[in-house]
């Protein structure tokens, strides 16, 4: 890499480190910014990713999304299109060389008028294989831009101003970069992405109702088969498999953070047999839900 990139790269880590000292994320007062802090490379953890933009500074992440792997860090950085399902796991960090990452959320809006303002100069990029992800290579001008959107953290009177002329630029930048194709589909009204996207917002506020392939196809103006087709192309999941995920993730939370017992969960997100419940969680996470959750008390108050 060359010089610019890394003196960039090592301007940005040193902000981030600043910033999430004592903690693992900042959620930042600027829109859709956040930072964050890893000090080992820990076990893998089942997670949403939102669509942004994931920069790491320092150290490398691994998200499994269905069955691909998508490396990041050594400049390269992550996008997601849609709401994806994912198993995260640090897979280079140290306590003298924390993982640090920065991370911002996509602006519809701001997309959608890039891509009209700014459309002649934007490459011709053919249409990705897995639409909802992507790996971009960062440069040294991307790593700028984000420095001086973290920089503001310390003019916080200049935030209203300057950070969404920042944020502008950020995103111009990826569209003309590795991530334009993604971007360039997530910005253009009535795309197959903002139609099945439309559909994942639905699962999300409704996922433990009965879960009907046909209604979710008519949302998104799609015949069932080829909803199906482009719904697991985009999340590496069907749309019932999708439901389960969230299910899951649910129980989980309701099960480690209220204390609910695990019959409870299940019923209330949306399962009518608690032994099905069951053999699901401990396919989707190794262990029934008893012995997940304490385990997982465990190594929290470590």
């Amino acid at each position: 890499m060359d010089n610019d990139f890394e003196q960039a790269r090592t301007r940005l880590a040193a902000k981030v480190a600043r910033w999430t000292l004592g903690g693992e994320r900042f959620v930042a007062p600027i829109d859709g910014l956040s930072l964050y802090r890893h000090a080992e490379a820990g076990a893998p953890a089942s997670c949403m990713l939102a669509p942004a933009i994931a920069i790491p500074v320092q150290g490398a992440k691994q998200a499994l999304i269905g069955t691909d792997s998508y490396v990041y860090g050594d400049g390269r950085f992550l996008i997601t299109s849609v709401d994806l399902p994912a198993v995260l796991q640090v897979a280079s960090a140290s306590p003298e060389r924390p993982y640090l990452s920065v991370v911002l959320t996509l602006d519809l809006e701001l997309l959608a008028q890039l891509a009209l303002d700014a459309r002649p100069q934007l490459p011709q990029v053919p249409e990705p294989s897995r639409p909802g992800v992507a790996l971009g290579h960062t440069t040294a001008a991307l790593l700028e831009a984000f420095d001086r959107l973290v920089g503001l953290l310390d003019e916080p009177d200049s935030i209203a101003v300057m950070a969404p002329l920042i944020r502008r630029e950020i995103f111009f930048r990826v569209l003309r970069g590795g991530g334009g194709a993604h971007l360039l589909q997530l910005a253009v009204a009535g795309s197959r992405r903002q139609r099945i996207g439309q559909a994942i917002d639905w699962l999300k506020a409704n996922f433990r109702e009965p879960l009907r392939v046909e209604g979710l196809a008519a949302l998104a103006d799609m015949s069932p088969s080829r909803f199906h087709h482009h719904f697991r192309q985009f999340t590496a999941m069907s749309p019932l498999q999708f439901q389960k995920w969230l299910r899951l993730m649910e129980a989980r939370r309701l099960m480690v953070t209220q204390g609910v017992g695990a019959s409870n969960a299940a019923f209330d997100v949306g399962y009518g047999s608690v032994s099905q419940f069951s053999r699901e969680y401990a396919r989707q996470f190794g262990s029934p839900p008893r012995r997940d959750v304490e385990g997982l008390l465990r190594s929290a108050v470590r």
